[in-house]
């Protein structure tokens, strides 16, 4: 008797088209023009606060121009002070620079403001998380004495809009903060009248507290069971829920689940991670405050290219 075996055939690989191709071209070389950092309606000098003692002599504003041109460049702050200063004089401002001490001081404690478009519907937000390296004092010690090496690190906590993806929350903590312990201060940071549709995690986020705190904003916890996962026994919504998936996994195969839950969109939000690399894969800064804000600089930059223009693919074939 003889036996046939039958092998599915690989899905073709679909080919996207860009569709607007003409204003991504442009927003693209709007990214290298200076106007856009450079604005001059924009409120360079502080106004004076009506209190006792000396008031500052630049905005947040102009702080923030600063270390956002700080780290597109790549540049040391004494370096900053010398290319903001003829970059104004390029632009025939009558401004001056801050220098470098007044940048150093004033990056720790500055709130920057990172704009982002609002989501009109539902908001779908994309979760991933990274770690950066940063210099610290056993480094330091090595590179000048050649003593024993001790790498440190932070972590970089990020959720992006999946239709402008845009970073809409952010936060960096130590290297010893679970990715399950960040995702109900990333969502805190999404206005409570925003409402919140789904959001997308990896197997990290596979605990009771992540899918309570995501049921909490009536969203869609879109998480993988892990592969040795187990159902819950206890009888909560969030648990029900999950237990549910997990029968689905192991009935369709988790590639088919991935394919049928939309959770191919994470790979956005890895993309946007890697952009936060290009702009540079350390910390420069050494105090913690300051990195905080190095960080936020990087993620107003982002979302500044964003609203410029993307690309909008559609599938060809």
């Amino acid at each position: 008797m003889s036996h046939f075996k039958f092998y599915s055939a690989k899905p073709a690989s679909k080919i996207y088209r860009t569709t607007n191709w003409s204003s991504y071209n442009r927003a693209l070389i709007n990214r290298g023009n200076i106007s856009i950092w450079l604005d001059p309606k924009t409120q360079w000098y502080a106004q004076s606060q009506g209190k006792q003692g000396r008031n500052q002599t630049y905005s947040d504003t102009a702080i923030q121009c600063c270390l956002m041109i700080k780290l597109l460049f790549r540049l040391s702050l004494r370096m900053v002070t010398g290319f903001v200063q003829s970059l104004i004089k390029l632009s025939g401002l009558d401004w001056t620079a801050p220098d470098y001490s007044t940048l150093c001081r004033r990056q720790k404690h500055i709130d920057i403001a990172i704009s982002y478009q609002k989501s009109s519907d539902g908001l779908h937000l994309l979760v991933d998380s990274t770690g950066l390296k940063f210099l610290g004092e056993g480094e330091w010690k090595r590179k000048k004495h050649g003593a024993e090496y001790r790498r440190q690190w932070r972590k970089l906590h990020i959720a992006i809009d999946a239709k402008t993806l845009q970073i809409r929350a952010v936060q960096l903590t130590t290297n010893n903060v679970s990715d399950s312990q960040v995702i109900e201060d990333l969502l805190a940071q999404i206005p409570l009248d925003e409402p919140i549709d789904s959001v997308y995690t990896d197997g990290a986020y596979d605990t009771k507290h992540c899918r309570q705190v995501i049921l909490d904003r009536d969203a869609h916890a879109i998480i993988p069971p892990r592969k040795n996962a187990k159902p819950w026994k206890d009888q909560q919504a969030r648990s029900i829920e999950r237990n549910e998936l997990l029968k689905t996994v192991k009935r369709l195969g988790r590639s088919l689940w991935k394919k049928w839950s939309g959770y191919h969109r994470r790979s956005l939000v890895e993309t946007k991670m890697h952009c936060i690399k290009l702009l540079g894969d350390k910390l420069t800064a050494r105090s913690f405050p300051s990195q905080v804000n190095e960080i936020h600089a990087r993620m107003a930059v982002l979302n500044k290219f964003t609203e410029l223009g993307r690309p909008h693919t559609q599938v060809v074939s």
